[in-house]
C-alpha cells in the first residue's frame, strides 16, 4: 500500500498537523510505503526541519511541480492561489499511484470530483480546531475519513456537514506532539511587561485587521505598559490582495508603517516559523484576536483573552464564535485599555473555568501521543480498504 501525505500551500502552517502522523507510521513499521509530497521549497524545508533535520527511514519525499499549467499560475498567483489547485492536474500520474492520501485542506477533493480518482482514499486532518462555519461545510463529506481533535469537531461535522459518524475518528491534536521544542524568544518577551499576542485572521468578512488593525497597533505604540507581538494569520500579508471564497470578499492588507517596526515594545512577525510552531501562543500573557483557530492552541495554558468584534456580530449564541466565551469582547480599539484590564482582572474567576471547558471539548488528549493514535487509525483503515477491494 502506498500512503501519501500532501503539503500544498504557499505557507508552512499546515505541515505540523499531519507530518507527525507520517513519522509515526514509519516508525511503527506499518508495512506501507509512505510518501511525503511537497509543492514548493518552503514546504520541503519545513518538512525536513520538523523531522529533526532529515526524514526518518521509511519515508520518501517527492517534490511536485507545475508543468503544463505554469503559465496560468504565473498569470493568476498574484491575486489567488492558483498553483495550489493546478498542481493536481499537472501531477495526476503521481496521485494515481497512491492508495491513500492524507491531506490538511479540502482542495484535494478535486482529485475525486474533477479528475475521477474514485479509488484513491482521502483522509482529512483539519489544520486547526476552530469554530468557523467553513470548517464544517458540507463539502467535507467528500472525504473518505476525517481525523479530528475532539468531540466538538466530530459533533459539528455530523450536524453541519452531514458526515456519517462512522467516517470520523477522534485522535487528538498531532501538532501538540511537537510542543516544547527549542524556540527563539523575541526581545519584547523579556522585558517584564505583559505580552499581548494580536492574532487577526485574514478573511475580510471576519478579520479585525482591515477595519481596526492599525488602531490596535497605535494603542500599543502609545501604551508602553504592554509589549505587543503582532503575529497575524500567516497568509494575511502573503499577497497584496486577499480574496476569500466562503463569502466572496476582496480587500487589501496594506503595509506596516515603519513607526510600528521601530517601536521598542512591538514585535511584528508576518509569517516566520514562530507564527506557526506555537512559540507565541505558548509564551504570550494575553491573547487578542478575532476568529483564528490559534486561540485554542493558546488555551492549552489558560490565560486572559480579549476579542475584537470589528463587524459587530451578534455572537452570543453563535457556535461559530464559541471561543469568544473565553474572555471579554469589545467592538472598537478605543475600548482596549478597559478591555485588557478586565480580561486580566476577571480571568481567574470568570473565564478560566470556561476556557478549560472549551479546550476539553475541542481536544481529546490522552497519554498516547495524538500522532500515534492517528497512525493507528490510518493503518487500520488501510487494511480494511485493501481487504474490501
Amino acid at each position: 500500500m502506498r500512503i501519501g501525505f500532501l503539503f500544498n500551500h504557499d505557507q508552512v502552517h499546515q505541515v505540523a498537523h499531519s507530518l507527525p502522523i507520517a513519522i509515526e507510521l514509519a516508525q511503527a513499521g506499518a508495512g506501507a510505503e509512505i510518501i511525503v509530497a511537497t509543492t514548493n521549497k518552503r514546504l520541503a524545508e519545513e518538512v525536513v526541519q520538523l523531522s529533526g533535520g532529515a526524514l526518518p527511514n521509511g519515508i520518501s519525499h517527492v517534490e511536485l511541480a507545475l508543468s503544463k499549467s505554469q503559465w496560468l499560475a504565473n498569470l493568476l498567483n498574484t491575486w489567488v492561489p492558483a498553483a495550489k489547485v493546478l498542481i493536481y492536474r499537472d501531477n495526476l500520474d503521481f496521485f494515481r499511484t497512491l492508495d491513500l492520501l492524507v491531506v490538511t485542506e479540502k482542495t484535494s477533493l478535486v482529485l475525486k470530483n474533477r479528475y475521477g480518482l474514485q479509488n484513491l482514499k482521502l483522509i482529512y486532518v483539519p489544520h486547526g480546531s476552530g469554530d468557523r462555519a467553513l470548517s464544517f461545510a458540507k463539502d467535507k463529506s467528500g472525504f473518505d475519513h476525517v481525523l479530528c481533535s475532539g468531540p466538538k469537531t466530530r459533533d459539528r461535522l455530523i450536524a453541519d456537514a452531514g458526515i456519517d459518524g462512522q467516517n470520523i475518528s477522534i485522535v487528538g491534536y498531532p501538532k501538540f506532539d511537537l510542543a516544547g521544542r527549542t524556540r527563539i524568544c523575541p526581545d519584547v518577551m523579556k522585558d517584564g511587561r505583559p505580552v499581548v499576542l494580536y492574532n487577526p485572521h485574514l478573511s475580510p468578512h471576519l478579520s479585525s485587521w482591515y477595519r481596526h488593525g492599525r488602531a490596535v497597533l497605535d494603542f500599543f505604540l502609545e501604551n508602553a505598559d504592554y509589549s505587543l507581538i503582532f503575529a497575524p494569520h500567516v497568509m494575511l500579508f502573503e499577497r497584496r490582495i486577499v480574496v476569500t471564497i466562503d463569502r466572496l470578499r476582496i480587500d487589501r492588507p496594506g503595509r506596516i508603517d515603519r513607526k510600528y517596526l521601530r517601536a521598542p515594545n512591538i514585535h511584528i512577525d508576518l509569517g516566520s516559523r514562530a507564527s506557526t510552531d506555537m512559540t507565541y501562543t505558548d509564551m504570550a500573557n494575553i491573547y487578542l484576536g478575532d476568529v483564528s483557530s490559534q486561540i485554542y492552541e493558546f488555551l492549552r495554558i489558560p490565560r486572559p483573552c480579549l476579542f475584537l468584534n470589528s463587524h459587530r456580530v451578534d455572537h452570543a449564541h453563535d457556535a461559530n464564535y464559541a471561543h469568544w466565551r473565553a474572555g471579554p469582547v469589545i467592538d472598537h480599539p478605543r475600548m482596549l485599555d478597559l478591555g485588557l484590564k478586565r480580561a486580566m482582572e476577571s480571568h481567574k474567576t470568570d473565564y478560566e473555568p470556561i476556557q478549560k471547558r472549551l479546550f476539553d471539548y475541542s481536544f481529546d488528549l490522552t497519554e498516547t501521543p495524538s500522532s500515534r493514535r492517528a497512525a493507528e487509525v490510518i493503518a487500520k483503515l488501510g487494511a480494511q480498504w485493501a481487504h474490501s477491494t
